[in-house]
């Protein structure tokens, strides 16, 4: 899918950054395991606490205090930040429990949010996958997951 990606930021002369939390930077790196990334790639950075989706994105302490960092409402405010930071032309950003410990009822392991964010439109998406994959490949479907999301964005773009 990366290189699906690439091809379209390259023709559409389009840039792309992000900013990651549960997926730890792995969504960054598939990004840039592409030959000429430079190209399209701007600034990737991986936000996993909550002072510094605050310090660096710009994430209100509001919105972390009534609705969580892993939330519709952070995901959108870490891309919005993000594009702030870099004036990409397309900003997404990552938050989750990738597991296996942590969660609850309401926000179980296996809970992502994804923002995409341009000037002119932003997505935000729910990814749930089942709480008994292992850390490492759950944030392996996270990242598939997001790029996914990414192609069919750009399709629109």
């Amino acid at each position: 899918m990366e290189k699906k990606i690439a091809e379209i930021l390259i023709q559409k002369n389009l840039t792309i950054s992000t900013a990651e939390s549960c997926t730890g930077g792995l969504l960054s790196s598939k990004l840039t395991d592409i030959s000429g990334s430079s190209a399209y790639v701007t600034l990737n950075v991986v936000t996993y606490a909550n002072e510094a989706k605050q310090r660096i994105l710009g994430v209100s302490s509001d919105t972390l205090q009534k609705h969580g960092a892993v939330s519709e409402e952070c995901a959108f405010e870490m891309a919005q930040g993000l594009y702030k930071l870099t004036n990409s032309d397309i900003c997404v950003s990552t938050t989750g429990i990738a597991g296996p410990t942590g969660g609850s009822a309401e926000k179980p392991v296996g809970l992502m949010y994804s923002a995409i964010f341009t000037p002119n439109k932003h997505q935000v998406y729910k990814i749930l996958l089942s709480p008994n994959i292992d850390r490492v490949t759950m944030k392996e479907k996270f990242a598939e997951a997001v790029l996914n999301n990414i192609y069919t964005f750009l399709a629109f773009v």
